[in-house]
């Protein structure tokens, strides 16, 4: 949490674990990354520390958030090439940190928290997902049917013949993502996301460090890409309004979000049947596509992405961001179905990209708001 601060600097709150967390992370891409001074620390009482930074906005370093840009790019209010620029800086900064500090290591040589933890037997994803009493309602009757029952359903998503198997998935990030699993590594930020990323004069200058530290390239590239596709525009401000209120100085609501047009759950006929349209503007569709190109060009070289395999390889991490950020207990029915359509995309993207990567472009005079 940030507390109030005295002008031209920002406080965050923390548990003195928390705090030793974010200090660690800070001084490890401090001189590595551009980032905002760290100004000191006080223990305020036996389970609270302040941290203060820099505020750079304060100080004229930067102007906007990556979240704010896209979404005034949405609305014709700042230009998609700075959107543009902006995650070419981020990918800039990634490749640049694989070139001075990258090593191939164990999945547990790295910061845990957004993926080991989340994925280890009995953790988040566990507790979420394999609940035995998480189900969604039949279209027809309303009746529930457990979550883990749609393995065996037919389900189509927009044409395509999918599985929606979730304890397979869950199995199968678990199986990739062991603890000796070896990953291209690096010193990153850890939590590359919008509210986290700030454009500069001098590039991306980044914030939050709570995650900095050795962290996989292939994890760092998944966070940013399912932010861009689904959190950002999408679920964040649906499902967690505090966290993109108090984390985006504008938190504009999004212009248009993912809806379904048609769904069919049947438990008499043991099938799902979907059609949706994932609504883009042109600002998250620049930042989008700007870091799909990158990822499979250069900044999937520097990650050990397996050419023409990019988006596969990153399978497993884009697993843990799907289900390991919003509980599913939160969502609507129709929400979750969006969601579950894109876990089992993810299932087939070593067969085909395209359904997991397509959105539906609006043009900036669609996205713009009225007086």
């Amino acid at each position: 949490m940030t507390t109030a601060a005295t002008p031209g600097t920002f406080r965050k709150t923390l548990s003195p674990a928390r705090a030793d967390a974010e200090e660690t992370g800070w001084l490890q891409v401090a001189g590595r990354l551009q980032v905002p001074a760290l100004l000191g620390r006080v223990r305020y009482d036996t389970c609270t520390d302040v941290i203060t930074y820099e505020d750079v906005f304060a100080s004229g370093r930067c102007r906007f958030l990556l979240g704010d840009l896209i979404a005034l790019a949405d609305r014709g209010r700042a230009p998609t090439g700075d959107v543009a620029d902006l995650v070419d800086a981020v990918c800039d900064d990634l490749v640049a940190a694989t070139a001075a500090t990258g090593l191939t290591t164990a999945l547990s040589a790295c910061v845990p928290a957004l993926y080991a933890d989340r994925i280890r037997p009995g953790g988040r994803v566990d507790g979420w997902y394999l609940n035995q009493s998480l189900t969604v309602p039949d279209t027809h009757t309303g009746e529930r049917i457990p979550l883990h029952a749609l393995a065996d359903y037919t389900a189509t998503v927009n044409g395509t013949r999918l599985d929606l198997d979730v304890p397979a998935a869950i199995e199968a990030a678990r199986t990739a993502l062991r603890p000796d699993s070896r990953w291209v590594s690096a010193i990153t930020q850890g939590d590359p996301t919008e509210p986290n990323i700030a454009v500069s004069a001098e590039g991306a200058c980044w914030l939050d460090f709570e995650h900095a530290g050795r962290n996989t390239l292939a994890g760092e590239i998944a966070n940013l890409l399912w932010y861009l596709l689904a959190l950002g525009g999408w679920l964040v401000p649906t499902y967690q309004r505090d966290v993109h209120t108090r984390t985006l100085p504008l938190h504009l609501p999004p212009t248009h979000t993912p809806i379904i047009e048609y769904a069919e759950l049947s438990a008499r006929h043991r099938q799902l049947h979907l059609h949706y349209t994932w609504l883009t503007g042109p600002g998250r569709l620049t930042a989008f596509t700007r870091l799909l190109s990158r990822v499979t060009t250069d900044l999937g070289d520097a990650a050990g992405l397996p050419v023409g395999r990019e988006l596969h390889a990153l399978g497993p991490f884009l697993t843990l961001r799907i289900l390991g950020v919003v509980p599913p207990h939160l969502l609507t029915p129709t929400d979750m179905l969006l969601l579950l359509a894109k876990l089992a995309q993810v299932q087939h993207l070593k067969d085909d990209n395209f359904p997991f990567t397509h959105t539906d472009p609006l043009t900036a005079l669609t996205c713009v708001e009225a007086p």
